[in-house]
């Protein structure tokens, strides 16, 4: 066993943040990849040339650097915009009358918390990923089932929920499964960013207690746990989706 000199609590506490952080951004990503692989297949080439170039950039730049620019740049950029609302609305106002009192329309500043930037940064990243998957996953799918279900009178809506969506899963299923995994892995990222997650949690107890190797296999055990049950999980599915193609 091992000796975490009364830090259960505290890796504990940490596992579950983690375990927000990627089901938070698996949404998201889920999100992001279904409207990704449908722009993929859009008739429209401006459709298909925004989910390239998302793809193509997410693929050319690591983790760790995308979260890092997405972090501090994206805090940047908001609060940027948020101070020229403010100013170009005083500015209007001041036209009209000089001794207007400055009004804040919008907040002049959003502390963006590590939480939501590390949802926001993984779900983006791992959303282009999704997208390949579920886009393939379409492509597999038999369109005479498609064209059949539009010959019954079935509305666009209809066909994707009855008729799509669940082929599709059964094709997506696999890829969807690694993205998962890796995702889940990924969120060990997060802690260079200040969020108390596992991670940083068992950071700071090895620093305290000089045991790094126990903290970090604490962890290790742990993510072996999520990823056992995940798997246990995702197996259940693709059973569930091949009965109900049987």
């Amino acid at each position: 066993m091992l000796d975490l000199k009364g830090y259960e609590g505290s890796l504990l506490e940490g596992a579950g943040v983690t375990l927000q952080v990627a089901l938070a951004s698996l949404l998201l990503a889920m999100l992001l990849g279904m409207l990704g692989a449908l722009a993929k297949l859009s008739p429209y080439r401006w459709a298909r040339g925004i989910a390239d170039l998302y793809t193509t950039i997410i693929r050319g730049i690591p983790d760790l650097v995308l979260m890092m620019l997405l972090f501090f740049g994206g805090q940047v950029f908001i609060n940027f915009v948020l101070t020229w609302i403010n100013e170009s609305y005083n500015a209007w106002l001041l036209k009209s009358n000089p001794n207007q009192e400055w009004i804040s329309l919008v907040p002049d500043y959003i502390d963006i918390s590590p939480f939501a930037a590390g949802v926001a940064t993984i779900g983006f990243i791992f959303g282009a990923y999704m997208a390949e998957t579920f886009r393939g996953a379409i492509l597999a799918v038999d369109k005479g089932e498609l064209e059949a279900a539009r010959a019954f009178g079935m509305r666009a809506h209809q066909v994707f929920v009855r008729i799509l969506f669940p082929q599709m899963m059964r094709h997506a299923l696999p890829g969807f499964g690694n993205n998962w995994l890796v995702l889940l892995k990924t969120t060990a990222l997060v802690s260079i960013i200040g969020l108390d997650d596992m991670v940083r949690k068992a950071s700071l107890a090895a620093g305290s207690t000089q045991l790094p190797f126990t903290f970090y296999m604490a962890v290790a055990l742990i993510f072996l746990v999520f990823t056992a049950v995940s798997t246990s999980l995702l197996k259940w599915a693709e059973r569930h989706y091949a009965i109900k193609t049987r």
